[in-house]
């Protein structure tokens, strides 16, 4: 190189200089390192839920500082909160067994666990890639992190969620392999409780025993008629109640297997009752969403 050519570079500004030699080194790298090197791992921190109608169990709308995200949860999938997406809900609904009907209120039930977890601020772990779907909100792929830890993790294990989507080398350098291999050991372990879809009584494992033409009976949206007749074959009886005493149950301390002990309580009415802690007293049970007067009649007589 010559003298005056190295006067040249000298008198462009550095950051100019940074730019061009950043650009060089991406160009050396093959497609595949680069898209992984483009954004590091960011952590927005004291994040707060932001509620919007169309929140659910994987994707919600947050605070950081100043700025609004929608954050979409890396390796799960939580099951769609309404009758809409056919196509999907019939997927999810394979997934756990369920009819598409349960699996809406498992979702459903997804959103209110996710909306309890995040009540006090948590943490965001991103690269800011991102997330599928329409919205004028910045729309973003990210670990979050609660004080009981990560929240993709702790809704497959209490059967909210399956492991499926976008994934990722999480942050300190755990490969993808690792993480399902986590996910993979909380779910056999909320199928071995029963606990979230894997406890909903007449459950086909896995949607064995459904007859595909029963799934492909649903076209466009789905009416409340449809997606009755979307209901998977082989349901069998609840198994007698285990007898209670009244007054017995600790409404923040009961298990689910307690709380399915008391008439009028199912596997899901647990899991959002579950959901819904802490209570102040049992009295609050009344706010549990799907227990109305005649229900709190029944139920709370059982509890402390």
């Amino acid at each position: 190189m010559r003298f005056r050519d190295l006067k040249v570079i000298k008198k462009l500004s550095s950051p100019f200089v940074s730019i061009i030699c950043g650009s060089l080194w991406l160009a050396a790298l093959n497609p595949s390192e680069a898209k992984g090197k483009e954004k590091d791992w960011i952590t927005l921190e004291n994040c707060q839920l932001i509620p919007n109608k169309a929140n659910d169990g994987d994707s919600f709308h947050v605070r950081a500082s100043d700025t609004e995200y929608l954050v979409r949860l890396y390796f799960v999938d939580a099951p769609e909160t309404a009758s809409v997406g056919p196509e999907r809900l019939i997927e999810q609904a394979k997934y756990f067994g369920l009819s598409v009907p349960e699996v809406i209120e498992i979702g459903r039930d997804a959103k209110r666990f996710v909306e309890s977890r995040l009540s006090e601020p948590f943490t965001v772990v991103t690269r800011l890639a991102g997330g599928l779907g329409r919205s004028k909100v910045q729309r973003i792929y990210g670990f979050v992190r609660t004080k009981e830890g990560d929240l993709g993790e702790q809704l497959v294990a209490n059967g909210f969620a399956r492991i499926h989507g976008t994934t990722a080398t999480a942050p300190g350098g755990s490969i993808s392999a690792d993480e399902r291999e986590k996910l993979a050991g909380l779910e056999s372990e909320a199928k071995r409780r029963k606990v979230g879809g894997w406890g909903v009584a007449g459950q086909t494992p896995n949607g064995i025993g459904a007859s595909p033409d029963t799934f492909r009976s649903i076209s466009g949206t789905p009416t409340s008629s449809s997606l009755a007749a979307a209901t998977i074959p082989g349901e069998v009886k609840n198994r007698p109640k285990e007898k209670t005493q009244l007054g017995n149950i600790d409404v923040n301390t009961a298990t689910e297997k307690e709380l399915t002990t008391v008439p009028g309580i199912g596997h899901v009415m647990a899991a959002r009752i579950i959901a819904a802690r802490p209570f102040r007293s049992a009295d609050d049970l009344k706010k549990v969403s799907g227990i109305g007067d005649k229900k709190y009649a029944q139920i709370r007589p059982y509890f402390q």
